[in-house]
């Protein structure tokens, strides 16, 4: 059984025009996904304390402050505040937590998180990139601190790095993260010598028009690595945003690229009897996101015990 955790806030969250982190993306997945057997939950608010695992008290302050009455304060040049923004972005948070309990308590083999705005560039004081908290990161910590884990998998196949996980979980001993993305690209980290604290962290750069044939073979090695650790829950930021249609990158995966990844990725949690959480980050050519977005939870439903 696979679950999927959304709220109303996610279509709240509204963007100026012609921005391409906007309500309409949230809409094309969860249409592609209406036809799936899904248990359908409710992503709920986030508590402070879980946020405040990734996230300092000053800096949700400061977020609270920045929330405006009507329009949009701007955080940093691509990622805006409206009246509904903060809310929307704690239900992201609250999504992913509540699906990491739900696996890791025996309710489902796996779960996917359909909210916005995204949340992996978010890093520990910093909105970017559209994002403002970094719901995979605290989904980490909880896993790990509240649940006891000794060893999460955060992989990442957004065609932009995860900085802000990266920053989040760099001194982080139980959390291995990889993440496969254009290089240089926005935000213009994610080089191979960067490899954490611990040397926990993998990143595997494809030049702008890489196709799906050296990212099959990215993806081999990282689940090599991934049974190599043996982690007890996998986390996926799941952007569809590598895709060849996508218009925000340069990298040319096609459809079937993103479902021979998911399953790969699904078997090597499978290999380790980890359950799955995935949680949607970018995707921005709608057609695309929501063919994609529907191949990787199918892939999650075939997979899951």
């Amino acid at each position: 059984m696979t679950l999927l955790f959304s709220h109303s806030s996610g279509i709240r969250h509204v963007t100026p025009p012609s921005h391409p982190e906007q309500v309409a993306r949230l809409d094309a997945v969860m249409d592609a996904l209406s036809g799936l057997e899904l248990d359908r939950r409710e992503a709920p608010d986030a508590t402070d304390d879980d946020i405040l695992r990734c996230h300092p008290a000053t800096y949700l302050s400061f977020l609270r402050r920045k929330v405006p009455e009507n329009g949009w304060t701007m955080l940093d040049a691509d990622t805006y505040l409206c009246p509904d923004s903060l809310i929307a972005a704690r239900h992201a948070v609250g999504g992913t937590c509540a699906a990491v309990d739900a696996v890791l308590s025996g309710e489902a083999g796996s779960a996917f998180v359909a909210m916005r705005p995204p949340g992996h560039h978010a890093e520990r004081t910093r909105a970017m990139g559209f994002c403002i908290l970094n719901s995979i990161a605290i989904g980490t910590q909880r896993a790990l601190d509240h649940h006891g884990l000794d060893r999460v998998a955060v992989l990442d196949f957004d065609v932009h790095h995860g900085n802000g996980t990266q920053d989040l979980l760099w001194d982080e001993p139980r959390a291995f993260f990889a993440s496969t993305h254009q290089y240089p690209l926005y935000p213009g980290t994610g080089g191979a010598a960067e490899r954490g604290a611990h040397d926990q962290i993998m990143n595997v750069p494809l030049h702008s028009g890489t196709d799906g044939a050296p990212a099959r073979d990215a993806w081999r090695a990282i689940c090599q690595r991934v049974v190599d650790w043996r982690p007890q829950l996998v986390l996926l930021s799941a952007g569809f945003d590598a895709h060849a249609d996508d218009p925000l990158a340069a990298l040319s995966w096609d459809d079937g690229d993103f479902t021979a990844i998911s399953r790969m990725i699904c078997d090597a949690a499978a290999a380790c009897s980890a359950p799955v959480v995935s949680v949607l980050e970018g995707g921005y050519d709608l057609a695309a996101l929501g063919r994609t977005a529907r191949a990787h939870v199918e892939v999650l439903r075939e997979t899951s015990p």
